[in-house]
C-alpha cells in the first residue's frame, strides 16, 4: 500500500513539474499575413504598438503602392496568401470584392462609424474604411521663383502652358492617389471632357511616379518645382523644413479611403479577426487622426493642420467609390495606352 502511494505522489508530482516547465515556455507566436500600403513611417509606429497589444501574433507585412498591392491580391485570388488587407484604397478593396476575394466581418466598434466609411450594402461589412486622403498640389517656393512660376489653385491652372514639363504627377495603374485623381477628372467633368483635359495635362507633365508621396517628394527637394500628390504628405514636408506651399484644387479634390479587410479563405485564421479587431480600436485611431484630418470612427479628437479646411471634409469632391472600382482596369487599360510613355521605370 505504501509503495503504490508512494508512486502515486512521484507521479503527481513529475506532472506538476511538467506543468511548471510548460508554463515557463513561451507560447510560439501565430503567424499572420497582411497586406497594406499604408506609408513606411505610419507602419513603423503601428507595428510597434501591435506588438504591445498583441505579443502573441506574428505580424507580417508586405507593404508597397496601392496599385502593385491590388495587382498581387488579384494575382493570387485562386490561391490567396494574405490574411487581411490593412489601409489599401477602398476603391482597390471593392476590386476584389467584385471578383469574390472577400469574407464579411464587422470588427468591434463599427457602430461608432460615420456613413459611409464602411460596407452598409451587406449583413457582415467586406470593408472598413480608416482615413481618408486628398488630392494636393505641393510647390517648391525656391523652384517656383526661379522659374517665375506661381502656386497652381484649381486643375484647370495645371493646363496653362506655363508648367509644361514642371509637373509630376503618380502613375494611376501602380498609384492609389494617381488613381483617385484620374477619377476626380473623370467624375467631375464626365469622360470625354475629361480624356481632353489629361491630354492637355499630359503636355505639362514632366514625369508619372509609381507613389502618391513621390512628387510631392521630388517637389520637396526641388527636382521638380510643383506635384500633384496628396495634400497631408505636402503639409509634412513643410513642417520638417523644407521650402514648400500646399494648395487645393478649386474644384475639389479627388479622394479615397484606406479600408481593411477579410481575405476570404478555406480557413480563416482567428487571428485575423483579432487583427481587424485591433485596427479600428479607439488606439489605433488616435494614432491615425496624427496622419489624416479625416477619419472613419467618431468620438476620437483630430487636429486639422495649419493650411486645411477648417472642415476637410467639403474640400472632397462627390465620390462613387462602386463606379471607380468597377471601371478601375478599363480606365487603368486607356490612361497606360495614352500617357504611360512618360512613366519612371518601375523598380
Amino acid at each position: 500500500m505504501k509503495t503504490k502511494t508512494r508512486a502515486l505522489c512521484w507521479m503527481l508530482v513529475a506532472v506538476f513539474t511538467v506543468g511548471l516547465v510548460l508554463a515557463a515556455v513561451p507560447a510560439i507566436a501565430k503567424d499572420l499575413l497582411v497586406y497594406t500600403a499604408l506609408e513606411d513611417d505610419e507602419l513603423a509606429i503601428y507595428k510597434k504598438q501591435f506588438k504591445i497589444d498583441h505579443p502573441e501574433i506574428n505580424l507580417k507585412i508586405v507593404r508597397d503602392s496601392t496599385g502593385i498591392v491590388t495587382a498581387k491580391l488579384l494575382a493570387e485570388k485562386d490561391n490567396p496568401r494574405a490574411d487581411a488587407i490593412w489601409g489599401l484604397s477602398v476603391t482597390s478593396v471593392l476590386v476584389c470584392d467584385n471578383v469574390g476575394m472577400l469574407s464579411g466581418y464587422s470588427p468591434k466598434g463599427l457602430d461608432r462609424f460615420h456613413k459611409g466609411f464602411f460596407d452598409d450594402k451587406n449583413k457582415e461589412a467586406h470593408w472598413v474604411g480608416l482615413k481618408a486622403y486628398m488630392t494636393g498640389f505641393v510647390g517648391n517656393t525656391i523652384e517656383m521663383k526661379k522659374l517665375g512660376l506661381t502656386m497652381p489653385q484649381s486643375y484647370a491652372d495645371l493646363i496653362k502652358p506655363e508648367y509644361k514639363g514642371y509637373l509630376v504627377m503618380p502613375n494611376p495603374a501602380s498609384s492609389g492617389t494617381g488613381f483617385l485623381t484620374v477619377s476626380a477628372f473623370l467624375q467631375l467633368m464626365g469622360e470625354k471632357k475629361a480624356w481632353d483635359y489629361m491630354d492637355k495635362l499630359h503636355q505639362n507633365i514632366a514625369v508619372y511616379t509609381h507613389s502618391g508621396s513621390k512628387p510631392a517628394k521630388l517637389a520637396g527637394k526641388g527636382e521638380y518645382p510643383i506635384g500633384i500628390s496628396f495634400a497631408y504628405r505636402g503639409f509634412k514636408q513643410k513642417a520638417k523644413g523644407e521650402p514648400v506651399v500646399v494648395a487645393f484644387p478649386k474644384e475639389g479634390s479627388g479622394w479615397d479611403l484606406e479600408a481593411n479587410a477579410l481575405i476570404k479563405k478555406p480557413r480563416i485564421k482567428k487571428e485575423a479577426k483579432v487583427f481587424l479587431d485591433w485596427a479600428v480600436s479607439d488606439t489605433m485611431f488616435k494614432h491615425y487622426s496624427k496622419v489624416y484630418p479625416i477619419i472613419a470612427k467618431k468620438g476620437i479628437k483630430v487636429v486639422v493642420p495649419e493650411g486645411y479646411p477648417k472642415d476637410p471634409t467639403k474640400q472632397l469632391i462627390k465620390n462613387d467609390f462602386y463606379w471607380a472600382a468597377k471601371n478601375r482596369a478599363r480606365i487603368l487599360k486607356e490612361w497606360i495606352k495614352r500617357y504611360d510613355s512618360k512613366s519612371l521605370p518601375k523598380k
